[in-house]
Formats: C-alpha cells, sequence, structure tokens
C-alpha cells in the first residue's frame, strides 16, 4: 500500500507538469496582447492561435496515453512508426482542410501568437515534443523503479532481521528449557518459579521484539531474568555479575531488542567449567549516545577457542543490517583465562 502511494504521487506529479505546461501555452495570446499594450483582448485572435496550438495538443494526448507506454514497454519499432504515423496524419489533414485562411489577414496573422509554420516544419516540432513527453516520462519511471527498488530492499532487509531474530529466538528458549528441566529432578519449587522468570522472557521476546526498538530498561529487565536463571541452575560454581546504568536513564535510551542477549548466552555456553572455577562478568555503561556492552568469561583449555554456533554470526549479520559501519565489534581472546566480547552501538534518547 506504502508503496502504491509512492507510485501515485509521482504520477501525480508528472501530470502537474503537462498541465502547468499546456496552461502557459494557451495562456500565451493573453500575455501577447498585454505585450502589445491593447486594451482590449480580441477573443477573435486568441481563436485563432488556439487552433494552431490545438493540433499539438492532439498529438501529446494521443502520444502520451497511447503510444509513449509501448516506449515504456521497450517496444521501439512500434513506437516510432505509430509516432511517425501520428504527427503526419494530423498535419496532412491540416494541409488538406487548410486552416490558413484564418490568416488572410495580414494584421491578425502579425498579432497571432504563434507563427504559421510548413507542413515539414510542423512535423519536425509535434516530433520534438513527443521527444520530450518521452524524456519526462522515462524520468518520473526512473524515480519510480528506483523507489520501488529502495522499497524492495527496505523490504529485503526487514525480512533478513526477522528471519535472523527467529534464529535467535529458539536457540535461547532450547536453552533456558533445558535449564529448567535440569531444575525439576531435585527442586519443584525452585522449577515453578523458573518458570514464572521464563514466561517474563517471554512476554519480552513475543512482544517488544516485534517493534523496531525497545528501550534499555526492558532489555536491562530481561538480561536480569535470564541471569537469574542462570544463577539457580549454577548456584554457587559460578561467579556472576552484572552491572548497568540507573533504570531511570535506561527508561530515556532506544535500541533494537535481543541484540545483547547473545553475548551473554554465549559467554555462558561457552565460559562454563563443572569441575573448575568460572565467572561471568557483564557491564553496561552509555557515553553520550553510544552503548558499551562487555561480557567477559573464563576460558578453559578443554574448550576450543573457536566460536561456533549461530549466535554471534547473527549477531554481526543483525548489526551490520542496522547500522552499517557505526558499531564496534570487539573479540579479546588474547588471555588463556578470560574471553571479552566488546560491543558498542549508537542508541537514541
Amino acid at each position: 500500500m506504502k508503496l502504491m502511494k509512492i507510485f501515485k504521487s509521482i504520477g501525480l506529479g508528472e501530470n502537474v507538469i503537462y498541465a502547468l505546461v499546456w496552461t502557459t501555452i494557451y495562456l500565451i495570446p493573453f500575455m501577447n496582447a498585454h505585450l502589445m499594450s491593447e486594451d482590449v483582448v480580441d477573443f477573435g485572435k486568441v481563436v485563432i492561435s488556439w487552433a494552431k496550438i490545438s493540433p499539438y495538443f492532439i498529438i501529446f494526448l494521443v502520444h502520451n496515453y497511447l503510444i509513449a507506454p509501448l516506449l515504456m514497454k521497450h517496444r521501439y519499432g512500434w513506437y516510432i512508426v505509430l509516432l511517425l504515423l501520428l504527427v503526419a496524419v494530423v498535419f496532412g489533414f491540416i494541409e488538406i482542410v487548410d486552416f490558413r485562411y484564418w490568416q488572410s489577414n495580414i494584421h491578425l496573422r502579425d498579432k497571432a501568437s504563434l507563427t504559421e509554420l510548413a507542413w515539414y516544419w510542423n512535423m519536425l516540432f509535434g516530433i520534438l515534443m513527443s521527444g520530450a513527453n518521452s524524456m519526462i516520462k522515462l524520468y518520473y519511471r526512473a524515480i519510480v523503479t528506483e523507489q520501488r527498488m529502495t522499497m524492495l530492499e527496505r523490504q529485503n532487509i526487514e525480512t533478513q532481521m526477522q528471519y535472523l531474530k527467529y534464529q535467535i529466538n529458539p536457540h535461547f528458549l532450547m536453552n533456558t528449557l533445558n535449564n529448567i528441566h535440569a531444575l525439576i529432578d531435585f527442586d519443584r519449587d525452585m522449577a515453578r518459579n523458573s518458570v514464572m522468570v521464563l514466561s517474563r522472557m517471554m512476554r519480552h521476546v513475543l512482544y517488544d521484539s516485534g517493534e523496531k526498538d525497545t528501550t534499555l530498561d526492558k532489555e536491562v529487565e530481561f538480561l536480569g531474568n535470564y541471569i537469574e536463571l542462570m544463577r539457580i541452575r549454577y548456584i554457587d560454581d559460578v561467579e556472576i555479575t552484572f552491572n548497568h546504568p540507573d533504570m531511570n536513564l535506561c527508561r530515556k535510551i532506544s535500541l533494537p531488542p535481543l541484540l545483547l542477549i547473545v553475548l551473554v548466552e554465549n559467554a555462558f555456553k561457552h565460559g562454563i567449567s563443572y569441575n573448575k572455577e568460572s565467572f561471568i562478568k557483564i557491564n553496561l555503561y552509555v557515553d553520550s549516545d553510544e552503548l558499551t556492552c562487555v561480557v567477559a568469561n573464563s576460558r578453559h583449555f578443554s574448550q576450543s577457542s573457536e566460536r561456533s554456533g549461530i549466535g554471534l554470526n547473527n549477531i554481526t549479520k543483525r548489526l551490520d543490517l542496522l547500522f552499517g559501519n557505526r558499531y564496534m565489534l570487539e573479540i579479546d581472546d588474547s588471555d588463556q583465562q578470560r574471553y571479552i566480547v566488546k560491543l558498542v552501538i549508537p542508541v537514541t534518547y
């Protein structure tokens, strides 16, 4: 629907140009009378001028609505043949009927708006006028094509982003359900509470993630719920810290949804060991119009330093679509004991 409105507005703009041009042409006799300092407009001379303009107007109407569309369809042969035939028929008819008797009076001919031309000049100007009409139509067609490509590109980007988010959501849900399943065997009350936490998280996934932007406080609450589930699962085996800006400030900041959870998920997925000390440290801070998220986790030699899965790969694709080159994603794996991911994105207030 939005695309159709754009096309209609462009078509309206083209028709407005035609209307203005022909209105100006048909007003030329009145402007000539004013330039000649005539006190009273001679409507007889106006009619004569209009009669000589009308063949061009007829050619324009037929060309614009019947012949020019052939050019848009790349049917060039038919376009040339019909254009020449149209111009020949119109001015041939004028020569046969011979409207020039209106110009038998020298006084009227001198005051006419347009000088009478020989048939071959009329044909030449008729063809040139049709060419100008075609150029205008091609120009507006190029605008329509550009608008269509822009809209299709935007729709393609939105489709890709939805695809990436729908990949992330089941991935997150699978991990969380596995956590709750592990709780059911030894603490049903804790598992019941975990289901409530998951319900709040899924509400955010289902509703807020469908929007273009969400607020940072909702993302912080979402991450907090996720971390709460992780704390229940790992009890005291893992040191987990989560620092974020004041919630009053977070409510004022807008950002795309479900970007940060991927970094946190990857930290828990790759940074936890059941037989060694582990840690997860998450820090969010805002500096001017940028949000920085730093996620650090422990590394264990039994784990490959090569990150696999859809998480970081998908977030990189989303970041490219959302911000182009206006973001920074750094991975520091130089320390054998620590793995750090730093993300800096622009935000709005």
